[in-house]
């Protein structure tokens, strides 16, 4: 049943960026050749790698990286630890980067990959080995100016630190201190950048925060609700908290809790630290049934958690005026349509969470210049970026009489074909 799920969960994705991208092309009247280009992958590698297990057995990993399309700049995207991972998944989230990052205004282009397996079964030791060993697999596929990735789903600075020494220890001597910006999201102390650790759920915060003050709304005393409180739940919660915001409910794979007068963001964030991050057993707050989460009474909703979450079962229970996208590809299309004609507003993953990627940017910059950026510049350079991006999809939005998302994928699918047009099909 599980497998099932999964399959269907993936599929799903898969199926949702396309009719995303065919419905936006449609509606600017996409070349059809670059169409063709934009439908498909450049690139999909599958690695099968053995790796030695603590008490000696030898165990097979799956591995995969996915390039979809480098038009605009190298491949960028993260890599992901999860049972669900898979070449559809993989196809499907490599795609959103590559929007995502031309809607950004960025120089890369968009991949994903990720190993087939759930975290929690490992020791430490076990995947600093599986981590590495998927490093070589890949070889000379990633690189500094070839794809960059970075942290995605139960992935994190420990991960890219074991992948930038094993890909550095790959090269010569004198080469090693050039390819610092093979992965961003590093810890940094090992290269990385200064506000990285927030720039996701800084950037969840930050569109809540301009859709608001766009509509005349304080934020004050709203109501959120969170799913999943990992390392965007939890930094779009901080930023909403000081705001003034009520956490009153939250879920991730251990439960769903909640609590109608109000959460500590701080205190739960203690309690995930000291129980391998789940919020099962937080005493602020009483736990509920999963299936109930949707349908609690907020505000402002924030699925930060996996893809294909809101579906056309519970799009209904949903009583939230506002859908921030945390998560990669959370709502379906069919949940979509109910949404918004109940008018509820979606800000689209690709703007939404597009933090991420613009702090990872900020970091390989940083690297490739051999420069080091204190944190206020890094927070000031980021809400300049993300209010740009803001702007223009909301201009688009109201010119052209589109939702958020739709406004979003033409702006990003008119810059690469843009690129296209401008430079032509080798040979």
């Amino acid at each position: 049943m599980v497998i099932k799920q999964q399959k269907k969960l993936k599929q799903g994705m898969l199926d949702n960026v396309m009719r995303q991208f065919n419905y936006s092309a449609d509606l600017i009247n996409l070349n059809p050749n670059i169409r063709k280009i934009l439908s498909i992958t450049n690139n999909e590698l599958v690695v099968h790698f053995p790796v030695k297990m603590d008490n000696g057995d030898v165990e097979v990993f799956t591995g995969y990286r996915v390039q979809h399309n480098n038009s605009l700049g190298p491949y960028k995207g993260g890599l992901r630890y999860h049972p669900t991972v898979d070449i559809d998944a993989a196809k499907a989230l490599a795609m959103w980067m590559t929007w995502k990052t031309s809607l950004a205004g960025l120089p890369f282009g968009g991949a994903k990959g990720g190993i087939q397996l759930d975290p929690s079964k490992y020791s430490q030791a076990e995947l600093e080995r599986i981590t590495r060993r998927f490093t070589y697999a890949l070889g000379d596929n990633i690189g500094p100016e070839l794809d960059i990735p970075a942290p995605d789903v139960n992935t994190n600075p420990q991960t890219m630190a074991w992948i930038l020494d094993t890909y550095m220890s790959t090269k010569s001597p004198s080469e090693r201190s050039k390819n610092m910006h093979v992965v961003t999201g590093k810890p940094v102390g090992a290269g990385g950048s200064e506000g990285r650790d927030r720039a996701t759920g800084y950037g969840v915060f930050l569109n809540i925060k301009f859709w608001a003050e766009n509509k005349k709304i304080d934020l004050k005393d709203k109501r959120y609700i969170v799913q999943g409180f990992g390392n965007v739940g939890y930094w779009t919660s901080h930023f909403l908290d000081q705001e003034g915001a009520i956490l009153v409910g939250v879920q991730d794979a251990s439960g769903s809790i909640a609590n109608t007068k109000g959460m500590c963001v701080e205190d739960l964030f203690k309690h995930t630290m000291e129980h391998k991050g789940a919020i099962a057993g937080f005493s602020g707050a009483t736990p509920i049934a999963q299936s109930t989460f949707f349908g609690l009474d907020c505000d402002i909703c924030v699925p930060a958690a996996l893809g294909n979450q809101i579906t056309a079962d519970n799009a209904n229970d949903i009583k939230a005026f506002l859908i921030a996208e945390g998560a990669n590809g959370p709502t379906d299309v069919e949940a979509e349509k109910i949404l918004l004609e109940k008018g509820i507003e979606i800000i689209p993953d690709i703007l939404c969470n597009s933090g991420g990627v613009i702090g990872s940017y900020f970091e390989w910059l940083q690297n490739r210049n051999g420069e080091i950026w204190q944190l206020d510049e890094v927070m000031e350079k980021m809400h300049k970026k993300l209010k740009e991006s803001f702007n223009k999809v909301m201009k688009t939005a109201t010119e052209r009489e589109l939702d958020m998302r739709t406004a979003a994928f033409t702006i990003a699918i008119e810059r690469l074909e843009q690129a296209y047009i401008q430079r032509g099909i080798f040979p």
